[in-house]
């Protein structure tokens, strides 16, 4: 496993982070099994939000913590502000509101890196930033940053910290991976820097060297080694809806016969040259990536050590014809 480090957080970060949607209570010991061997194997870097299962998830993670003893071990990624029904809920009471019932789940009195887990463009960040900057000063967050924001209003936010004296945002989590968003998955305005249409935010992203943590960074499940452009028809009413919304495109079906068949010549399996993909990138970028079992972190955790030329990348990415 390879690591990285986010500012102001003296704790390693995995460069594979473990997607912490199934954790839940319910299945408790299954849940803390598979906790157990991403720490195991070097994946100390979790991912989980306040919205996860109505709870569950940071409810798993929090027994998983008591049970262990391993809080500081772990770097602790959470999220606030989704949208409901009623309302974008990026407001000051909401954020607060949020993070006092993740710390509460989750059994810690601190969150590593919280993010918001999207944002309302209509609101002024002022406010949103000023109240980031108590959690953080109150010891409740040790560093903040957004997800689903984009690159310009993050801009906008740190220029406002910058100007009132203030801590500004250390690192954002859009979806970036190889398959294009090409429709968004669950709405709410989720935010991708994939696809050539987004080469201005990955310059950015590039140029200033700020953490991305990738979501979906598989295709929620289009490069899982499931799904073929052959079997696609057959299999697609049992597929992830947000997985066939966003990305079950002719174009991404393009980029998934290209990593098999590099996967072949490789001797890799076609998530491991989705993975390396991303993490091959010049960018600061560490990828999120759900897993059921030891044997698919076990998969996971092999990655780091996958190097991809650029000249794979971009054929890979379909910006050239010839490998």
């Amino acid at each position: 496993m390879k690591y990285g480090k986010i500012n102001a957080v003296d704790k390693k970060v995995s460069r594979i982070v473990l997607g912490t949607m199934i954790i839940n209570t319910t299945d408790l010991e299954q849940s803390m099994e598979l906790l157990d061997s991403a720490v195991e194997l070097g994946c100390t870097t979790l991912d989980t939000a306040h919205i996860y299962g109505y709870g569950e998830s940071e409810r798993g993670i929090g027994k998983w913590f008591a049970e262990r003893g391993n809080r500081d071990d772990v770097f602790l990624i959470s999220k606030a502000a989704h949208p409901n029904m009623d309302r974008t809920r990026v407001t000051p009471c909401d954020i607060t509101s949020d993070l006092n019932d993740s710390l509460t789940r989750l059994n810690t009195d601190y969150i590593d890196l919280y993010l918001l887990h999207r944002d309302d463009p209509l609101l002024p960040v002022g406010p949103i930033v000023e109240v980031l900057n108590e959690h953080l000063k109150a010891g409740k967050i040790k560093a903040f940053g957004g997800s689903n924001w984009t690159h310009k209003r993050i801009q906008e936010a740190n220029i406002y910290a910058e100007q009132n004296g203030l801590v500004s945002f250390s690192a954002s989590s859009p979806n970036f991976g190889l398959a294009e968003q090409v429709q968004d998955p669950w709405g709410y305005g989720c935010v991708t820097i994939s696809g050539a249409q987004h080469e201005e935010a990955r310059e950015w992203y590039k140029k200033t060297q700020m953490p991305v943590f990738a979501y979906s960074s598989l295709g929620r499940g289009l490069f899982s080694g499931r799904i073929s452009r052959e079997n696609y028809d057959e299999i697609k009413d049992t597929i992830d809806s947000a997985c066939r919304r966003a990305y079950c495109y002719e174009s991404n079906f393009e980029r998934l016969d290209r990593v098999n068949t590099l996967a072949i010549e490789k001797g890799l399996s076609i998530p491991q040259i989705a993975m390396a993909y991303i993490l091959n990138q010049p960018l600061n970028v560490y990828a999120i990536a759900g897993a059921a079992n030891r044997s698919e972190l076990e998969s996971l955790a092999k990655i780091a050590d996958v190097e991809l030329t650029p000249k794979e990348r971009a054929w890979l990415n379909l910006e050239i014809e010839e490998l």
